[in-house]
């Protein structure tokens, strides 16, 4: 076959265009850092990498959801504890009041005491964290006592919302945020520290109708007490699900990267002999390019 100067010239410079478009695909490399730019430089690459971010914001939505129920929870715990303090103390003053030695004046000051705890207990049942009320079942928007004290439902006589939260911590599992309120600040509690004001208040009052406060208080902390431990239990199992989210994590950022980041040190190796051969694909094709006149002349 003859070879003409003009199929070495086409051939040069079909060569050279692709010794530039190497290059290129190099240059983008080391500056994304990505092994592709587009679908269409490896459409198995970018499959995958749908696929793994996919899972990845799954994995840091549920990260995310599990910060939420650690609020709720560590929140809850937190004014549980508040909770218990008060009514040790109110137990403490009950015991106090039932003693003979205790004047009238002295009961009246027991009453102003426990007085001040009653609504300490019903303003931390209307604990607010996030804008979000944590002791009112699923109605997380209204508080669960009025500011006269009662319930707060819709007609008189109705059961408060005692409704779970539940938050999805993984694929399919919820995990309940909330307490039962309940449990923790009931009807009956408050009922029973309104009938104690008004014991300590009345003067004909006896230490035996004092003493049987002390039971009732005892129920309420025992009932808060089983409360708490719930939430303890179900605090762990949030912590190993927190730390199984956190390995997952790693583990699908690892197949992402792995699938995705190109590997620097190869890329730049590459980049150089492209270069190399670019150079000498220039100066080959230098030396065909057809002699010009000026050439003869010289």
């Amino acid at each position: 076959m003859r070879v003409t100067q003009g199929m070495l010239n086409n051939n040069m410079l079909r060569n050279v265009s692709q010794s530039y478009n190497q290059m290129d695909k190099y240059m983008d490399q080391l500056s994304t850092g990505k092994k592709i730019n587009r679908p269409s430089d490896d459409p198995v690459v970018a499959m995958r990498g749908v696929s793994h971010r996919e899972s990845l914001a799954k994995v840091e939505q549920f990260e995310r959801n599990i910060s939420e129920v650690n609020s709720w929870m560590d929140n809850s715990d937190a004014t549980m504890n508040e909770a218990g303090n008060a009514l040790h103390k109110v137990r403490e003053l009950v015991i106090q009041a039932s003693n003979d030695t205790y004047e009238e004046s002295q009961r009246e000051n027991i009453s102003k005491e426990v007085s001040q705890l009653r609504d300490h207990l019903k303003e931390l049942a209307n604990t607010k964290v996030n804008n979000k009320y944590i002791f009112n079942g699923s109605n997380t928007t209204e508080p669960r006592f009025n500011e006269d004290g009662t319930l707060n439902v819709p007609n008189p006589g109705d059961a408060p919302n005692n409704q779970p939260v539940n938050i999805e911590v993984s694929e399919g599992v919820r995990l309940q945020a909330n307490v039962n309120p309940n449990e923790v600040f009931s009807q009956d509690m408050f009922d029973d520290l309104d009938d104690l004001v008004a014991k300590l208040e009345d003067e004909n009052a006896t230490p035996k109708e004092l003493d049987s406060f002390i039971s009732d208080m005892d129920q309420h902390s025992q009932n808060l007490v089983n409360e708490r431990a719930d939430l303890g239990a179900r605090m762990n199992r949030v912590e190993m699900v927190e730390d199984r989210l956190g390995q997952q994590n790693v583990s699908v950022s690892k197949l992402m990267s792995d699938n995705e980041d190109a590997d620097i040190e190869e890329v730049i190796m590459n980049l150089k002999m492209q270069e190399s051969v670019h150079r000498a694909s220039l100066g080959a094709g230098a030396r065909i390019m057809q002699p010009s006149l000026l050439d003869f002349l010289r």
